[in-house]
């Protein structure tokens, strides 16, 4: 499956769905079509490119899924809007979710799933997330915004890493419960998604074929944060031997 910019241009044939995170994907052929409705990926009021009429019509429009959705019902006040109705979590667009890397290997099954166990928190621009020494309960995810880590010695603040939307922090503590080792500040007005350690227990221990796909993806970020700061470590080393 692919996204472009100009779907109308492709030779391919078969359907172009335009998804609620503003992104075209396609081309797909008739049976994974009928899967998403399905699946409630694709609504009725979702627009849907047919590359043998070359034009754009809502789903329920279109020839071969009208027996899907049934006849027709009125549109309602929010049923213009394909975005508010595929929404996964109140409030926050599908695409903020897929956004996450640690989602990437999750289906959209999943995904909606996973995503009924974490807790959607809004926090104001300098608000402390997390504080260095506090109980280490939550990993956060981000969807909008910007924070920082950072560690204050004598009254100077250092910036230890700063994260945008799909980055996460406090991972490690879904492992270990050990105290947050910096603080976390918002720079700017985010929104996080926030999963408890207890949540987290709970989804290895019922629902395993959530917790496979995340806890590989987990192990991929953490070994790549080893990976990074061995080779910080390692300038490091080379630099002072040098100026020796």
């Amino acid at each position: 499956m692919s996204n472009e910019n100009d779907p109308s241009t492709s030779p391919s044939t078969g359907f172009r769905v335009w998804a609620a995170d503003d992104v075209v994907y396609g081309p797909v052929e008739l049976p994974v079509l009928v899967d998403w409705v399905g699946d409630e990926r694709v609504l009725r009021s979702t627009w849907i490119f047919s590359e043998s009429s070359q034009a754009w019509t809502r789903a329920c429009d279109v020839p071969e899924l009208q027996a899907l959705f049934g006849a027709s019902e009125p549109e309602t006040a929010g049923s213009a809007d394909p975005s508010a109705a595929t929404q996964l979590v109140p409030g926050i667009r599908p695409g903020s979710l897929r956004r996450v890397k640690i989602f990437a290997a999750m289906n959209d099954t999943q995904l909606g799933r996973f995503a009924q166990l974490m807790e959607v928190v809004k926090v104001t621009s300098f608000k402390e997330v997390v504080k260095q020494g506090g109980p280490g309960d939550a990993m956060y995810a981000v969807l909008e915004g910007e924070l920082r880590a950072r560690l204050l010695s004598a009254g100077r603040e250092t910036t230890l890493a700063t994260f945008q939307p799909g980055d996460v922090f406090g991972e490690i503590t879904l492992f270990d419960d050990g105290p947050r080792s910096a603080d976390v500040i918002a720079n700017v007005d985010s929104t996080l998604l926030r999963i408890s350690s207890a949540r987290f227990d709970e989804l290895c221990a019922k629902h395993p074929d959530l917790a496979t796909p995340l806890l590989l993806s987990l192990g991929r970020t953490l070994t790549g944060r080893i990976r990074n700061d061995n080779k910080r470590l390692g300038e490091l080393v080379t630099l002072t031997r040098a100026s020796r």
